[in-house]
């Protein structure tokens, strides 16, 4: 995909995200939308993956460590083909597979069930680990909060990732700077996020979350990067893409309501034929 094309789909990505929070009347809009580019980077350029075969066993696997930004990835999914888009409006109904938050057993195209914050990190580093072993050629790349970084696990995680030479594996953290309870570094300050992986011998990049340029430049210097796993560090704005969210803590986990939902698809629609110019 062109840089173009991949700005349309992070586009229509963010109205499924918004229109699947509104449907459930709860959920997460703020970190959905300020990783709605790294998904769809991954999704439609990175990753060795296939929506008709989602199990095939040379796939590269994703672990989406802050698993209550599942409207993001459950969109991202919708629009590569995994599953129909209209079922993003049964997000966490009663019955739907689409739950709060990502559920490997009955979600087509997720490679585990995530939610309790701090441990995808580790998921994914047994799972790279796993691909050493076997001498298999898959990657596997993780996304952490920088609220969820604060997590003792992520670092006993990283510590082993860069004992074992694991160069398979890339660790992206959202660092949007707010959490459920305000700013990162108020709460309990991650920062230097960089200097902190770089001790556990990892190899570190920054990108802005929202630069297709950056971000391709980024995951392939991981690709290329040999002896020690990398941390992509990708500054992001939360509910990037609808104005009255965008770095507002209240819209960690709140779902907008029909008025606010109008405007923020209208925004979208917007944005959306812009590109289209």
């Amino acid at each position: 995909m062109n840089k173009l094309e991949l700005q349309k789909t992070a586009n229509e990505v963010r109205k499924g995200i918004v229109t699947a929070v509104h449907s459930a009347k709860s959920g997460h809009p703020g970190g959905s939308l300020s990783a709605a580019d790294i998904f769809t980077y991954l999704y439609f350029e990175e990753m060795n993956v296939d929506p008709k075969n989602p199990k095939k066993e040379d796939r590269d696997r994703f672990v989406l460590s802050k698993g209550h930004v599942a409207p993001g990835l459950y969109a991202t999914l919708a629009e590569k083909g995994y599953f129909p888009k209209e079922d993003l409006k049964t997000l966490r109904h009663v019955g739907s597979y689409l739950q709060g938050h990502p559920d490997m057993k009955h979600i087509p195209g997720v490679d585990m069930s995530s939610g309790s914050l701090g441990q995808g990190v580790s998921v994914a580093v047994g799972m790279a680990l796993s691909a050493k072993m076997d001498n298999k050629s898959y990657r596997v790349y993780t996304l952490a909060g920088d609220g969820e970084i604060q997590e003792g696990q992520i670092w006993e995680a990283a510590m082993f990732a860069g004992h074992r030479k694991l160069d398979n594996l890339v660790v992206i953290v959202d660092n949007n700077g707010l959490q459920i309870d305000g700013n990162v570094d108020d709460v309990c300050s991650p920062y230097p996020i960089d200097k902190k992986f770089e001790a556990f011998n990892f190899h570190v990049i920054h990108v802005d979350a929202h630069n297709f340029d950056e971000l391709e430049k980024a995951f392939k210097e991981a690709k290329e990067t040999k002896g020690q796993p990398t941390a992509i560090i990708a500054k992001s704005i939360k509910g990037k893409g609808v104005s009255f969210m965008e770095n507002q803590a209240s819209w960690h986990g709140s779902a907008p309501n029909d008025e606010q939902y109008a405007q923020a698809m209208e925004e979208l629609e917007k944005a959306g034929e812009a590109l289209c110019q």
